[in-house]
């Protein structure tokens, strides 16, 4: 209890140089934090967008079907199982056909993939309802960066060409009738959604699908001829990989931050034991043990992390706070990135994440501190007392 009452007496006595390093410190228990929660923050939306937008409960895929190869879309079809069919309320589904065509905005040409989907459907939140319209062009629905870049607004009609299933090439007049908004890329650019009837009869693929979406409330069916299911961790992979490389470079960015703060903290723990080499005799000399005056020491810089840690939240709670609540602001360059981005990154700091971080740099600022205090356990009192350092 002595201990700890000259240790913080000291500290105080330190002054400015004291309050530099905590307020320093503190900035690291902030800033660390801060992109910590805002990771989390992008983690959680992405993949609840992703969920409500693309993947649902997960996706049965033709045999034949890659993503990654626009090449397999003309064998990437088969009947819907029987065990699949219908809307079921207990087990909905959304088959998906999936084809490869071209449209003709303006005159201007640009390749596309017709995407047919159940009007009906309500497993995923596209406005599919919007494909209901009894006109005599094909009705389409179009997320906004595709409207931008083919110059299409509600109301506007252009050619679209596609290769039906016996390779004939056909074309006709399509409408958009709906133009939505979405933080999902992949069911965006370059993506034209249309009926999943009128595609199928379009191509001549009568009760056939590429992809099946089940209900997020639904569990794997078994398997089903002709199709393999890929669950939730199957279908978000790619973005997982592309998280761990992300909280890699914030990793880097912690070990900087928090170096920066260790090093004044280790200068600040050198001079103290130098210019108070005097002191430290005269204590030892008194008859306090060497492990006694170690542990003073190392105590001093272990309050730099406890007085930075309240420091923090004086201005690091209202300020994580409010961005918590509205948000961190996107700029529109992102949706380019071809990333689930929303316009708004709402973080997310949970106790895990603040008592974690706290716990890790207070014993990292102790250790640190230990490191040089531990020069005492050679001194010689008398040379100390003299003003030398052995």
């Amino acid at each position: 209890m002595i201990t700890l009452r000259l240790a913080y007496r000291n500290l105080m006595g330190a002054g400015l140089r004291t309050w530099l390093n905590t307020i320093v410190l503190s900035m690291a228990y902030v800033i660390i934090i801060w992109q910590k929660g805002l990771l989390d923050g992008w983690n959680y939306q992405a993949r609840h967008d992703m969920t409500n937008w693309e993947i649902g409960g997960g996706q049965y895929w033709q045999e034949d079907y890659d993503p990654y190869d626009l090449f397999t879309l003309e064998k990437s079809h088969a009947q819907i199982p029987e065990a699949l069919t219908g809307m079921n309320p207990q087990r909905p589904v959304a088959p998906i056909l999936i084809g490869q065509a071209t449209i003709y905005p303006q005159g201007r040409m640009q390749s596309c993939i017709l995407r047919g989907i159940d009007p009906e459907q309500t497993v995923l939140h596209l406005p599919s309802a919007a494909l209901q319209q009894d006109i005599a062009e094909i009705p389409v629905v179009l997320g906004t960066r595709m409207a931008e870049s083919t110059n299409l607004n509600v109301g506007d009609t252009a050619t679209i060409r596609w290769r039906d299933a016996n390779g004939t090439f056909d074309a006709a007049d399509a409408r958009v009738v709906r133009i939505m908004k979405t933080n999902v890329p992949t069911v965006d650019q370059g993506q034209i959604w249309v009926p999943l009837a009128r595609l199928q009869q379009m191509m001549q693929l009568p009760g056939e699908a590429t992809i099946i979406v089940v209900g997020q409330d639904t569990n794997e069916t078994g398997p089903q001829e002709g199709f393999v299911f890929r669950d939730r961790k199957y279908l978000t992979k790619d973005f997982e990989d592309m998280m761990q490389v992300e909280k890699l470079s914030g990793y880097i960015m912690y070990v900087i931050l928090l170096s920066l703060a260790l090093l004044a903290i280790f200068d600040t723990q050198i001079l103290a034991i130098f210019r108070r080499r005097k002191e430290i005799g005269t204590l030892i000399a008194l008859g306090m043990t060497r492990g006694a005056v170690i542990r003073l020491f190392t105590m001093e810089g272990a309050m730099h992390g406890i007085l930075a840690a309240f420091v923090a939240a004086i201005y690091g709670i209202p300020l994580l706070t409010m961005q918590a609540r509205w948000g961190i602001p996107m700029p529109d360059i992102t949706d380019n990135y071809g990333l689930a981005i929303s316009d708004r990154i709402f973080p997310i700091y949970s106790a895990g994440l603040i008592t974690g971080t706290t716990c890790v740099i207070m014993v990292v600022v102790t250790i640190v501190s230990f490191i040089p205090a531990r020069t005492i356990s050679h001194l010689n009192p008398t040379d100390a007392i003299k003003g030398k350092l052995s």
